[in-house]
């Protein structure tokens, strides 16, 4: 019987991400920038109109409204923020004033949205450090989907923020959004995958964690059972090829650690490597792990077939 992999490799050569991709990368990625970016412009030009009624840097803080958007342009973080006394929060936002606000003269509601937009950048620049993660789980979400509803299997899907399981619904965009995990049934029994799951018997997140129950008894019993696990794998969806090696060593070391744990068991559950970023070294090796068995399966994260196979590999066990 041909391995999984063989379905969509058909050497080292067919892992390796294409320039075109790695531009298709780079371009979505500043989609998503800009999309994220988007409240902070509104809430910049809300807070340009509203000081804008102050005749002074002082007269700022008699208007209600923008107090914490002050605060903001003072530097101080959402998060750190909830750590300051009001005191600390007054100093700051004096100093705010005095060595930047008074010194811009009649520009200083410019000055006051421009530091305001500085502090907001840090946050997204924060929030943009795992966006290739995001964004490689919320791919991999869809084509799992995709081929469950095609089958005709149903699916339900756990909401990351409420932490309830529910029936997928008709009309299912961007539910991957904020989507944590996912059941379905094809007939072989319960399968639940569920992601950034940290494996009790030896203390590693693995992104991608397929358990043969259903949704309702995932409980902390059952992931710190190794016998649960039908399969493991990783998903690292950074597209810069500068930053792939340290990633695969990243997501190698992983893996061998899911062996060793397992293997410790006398238990071999199904691993596999999926990424956006592969280059043609990192493709040798991972090529040479698959026909050695140290690896199941593999993808490139930018070729559209190598999802489509994997993902009806992954629903099939």
């Amino acid at each position: 019987m041909a391995k999984p992999y063989c379905q969509h490799l058909k050497s080292s050569k067919s892992l390796e991400t294409t320039y075109e991709a790695v531009r298709a990368g780079f371009v979505a990625l500043a989609l998503e920038k800009n999309r994220r970016a988007t409240p902070f412009v509104a809430q910049a030009r809300a807070l340009k109109a509203a000081a804008s009624k102050a005749k002074s840097p002082a007269g700022l803080l008699q208007i209600s409204d923008i107090q914490r958007a002050l605060l903001t342009a003072a530097g101080v973080s959402d998060k750190a923020g909830n750590h300051l006394q009001d005191a600390d929060k007054h100093e700051a936002v004096n100093g705010l004033i005095k060595n930047f606000l008074e010194p811009a003269g009649i520009n200083f509601v410019e000055e006051l949205v421009f530091r305001f937009l500085l502090t907001r950048g840090d946050t997204l620049g924060g929030s943009m450090r795992n966006i290739g993660g995001f964004m490689a789980q919320k791919k991999l979400t869809r084509a799992i989907i995709a081929y469950l509803k095609l089958a005709g299997h149903r699916c339900q899907w756990l909401h990351g923020e409420t932490k309830t399981w529910s029936e997928l619904p008709a009309d299912d965009a961007d539910v991957e959004l904020s989507l944590r995990g996912l059941f379905w049934d094809t007939g072989k029994g319960p399968r639940t995958l569920f992601y950034n799951v940290t494996v009790p018997f030896f203390r590693n997140n693995v992104d991608l964690s397929l358990f043969k129950c259903a949704a309702k008894k995932l409980t902390r019993e059952m992931i710190n059972t190794p016998s649960a696990y039908i399969a493991l794998g990783e998903l690292k969806g950074g597209i810069d090829p500068a930053g792939a090696d340290e990633h695969w060593k990243t997501a190698r070391t992983a893996l061998a650690r899911i062996r060793e744990a397992f293997a410790k068991r006398k238990l071999k559950p199904h691993t596999f490597f999926i990424g956006a970023a592969i280059e043609a070294k990192m493709a040798g090796e991972i090529w040479e792990m698959l026909k050695r068995n140290k690896l199941e399966n593999a993808a490139n994260l930018t070729d559209e077939d190598h999802i489509a196979s994997i993902t009806q590999w992954l629903c099939s066990l």
